[in-house]
């Protein structure tokens, strides 16, 4: 049942981070109008399971107001709400204060901070900690997350048989399966027989775009709130029949490969490295269900 709203208010971010799935830039386009943000507010209400939503991006504190303005929208409609955030405007406790008491007046109850290597260089001091101490100071429930650098896992040092040799973190698809392969040892793609983030057949979560994509993962589409209501999109969402989701919940992304002839390495560092080379293969397949472009490294 579909119970939550993520949105990715704007691709555009501060920076430009090598693990980012959506291709997060300071250049990237893709930004919801105040109008488009309300009309989504109207679709969402009548889907009565829907109980929250999240503004992400990119980063959503960029558009200071527009962010507000969702919030002021979820309050009215009695929804709970999160941000995700890379701390850039918690320049210090104070400054950070300033930035989150208006929205937690409007109902802000959960706020995710990036807080790692690939956000905060060691010889500057921790955003993303000036931020929680803020949130702590205003009764806020803050938490950081932390994507580490790729490392090898040794199975001797507790790696369990069958779990990714590769550890940290990252998920490799966007520009995570661009830029941060490199040398990094591969499994036997024949092993990776099932999503391991997302429930395809029934999504409890989905992320929209300023576009109208309605992701059950970030870049595989349902379909496009613009173009069909969302409720008309859930109601009527079969996973088993999605041309990609489909072979997805049958088995994996070895079956997303096998089902479409694909040629694929014989090797991937994990399953959403698979995924992701299957799907951007099918990009000119299934537009419809495989974006924005953007997202697969490639031009609107």
């Amino acid at each position: 049942m579909l119970n939550g709203i993520h949105f990715l208010l704007t691709y555009r971010c501060t920076s430009a981070c090598e693990h980012c799935f959506v291709f997060g830039s300071p250049e990237a386009e893709g930004t919801f109008s105040v109008a488009q943000l309300r009309v989504a507010f109207e679709q969402i209400a009548k889907v009565e399971s829907i109980e929250n939503v999240y503004f992400e991006g990119g980063e959503p504190f960029l558009y200071y107001p527009l962010l507000l303005e969702g919030m002021r929208l979820a309050k009215d409609r009695k929804l709970s709400t999160g941000v995700v955030s890379n701390a850039y405007w918690a320049t210090d406790p104070e400054s950070a204060e300033l930035w989150l008491k208006p929205l937690i007046d409007l109902g802000l109850s959960d706020l995710g901070l990036s807080d790692d290597a690939f956000h905060t260089s060691e010889d500057k001091p921790s955003l993303a900690q000036h931020a929680v101490a803020a949130a702590q100071k205003l009764g806020l429930n803050a938490y950081t997350m932390c994507i580490e650098k790729p490392t090898v896992v040794n199975e001797d040092k507790g790696r369990k048989k069958g779990e990714p040799i590769v550890g940290g973190g990252v998920r490799f698809r966007g520009r995570a399966a661009e830029c941060l392969i490199g040398d990094l040892p591969r499994t036997g793609s024949k092993s990776f027989r099932e999503c391991p983030d997302e429930d395809l057949k029934n999504p409890s979560r989905v992320h929209v775009d300023a576009f109208g994509n309605v992701h059950l993962c970030q870049g595989l589409l349902m379909g496009n709130m613009w173009e069909t209501p969302l409720l008309e999109l859930v109601t009527k969402y079969k996973g088993k029949a999605h041309p990609v989701a489909g072979p997805l919940i049958d088995g994996g992304p070895v079956e997303l490969a096998a089902r479409y002839g694909l040629e694929v390495a014989a090797g991937h560092v994990d399953a959403c490295h698979l995924c992701y080379e299957a799907r951007k293969k099918l990009t000119g397949r299934f537009p419809e269900y495989l974006g924005p472009a953007a997202l697969y490294g490639e031009s609107r």
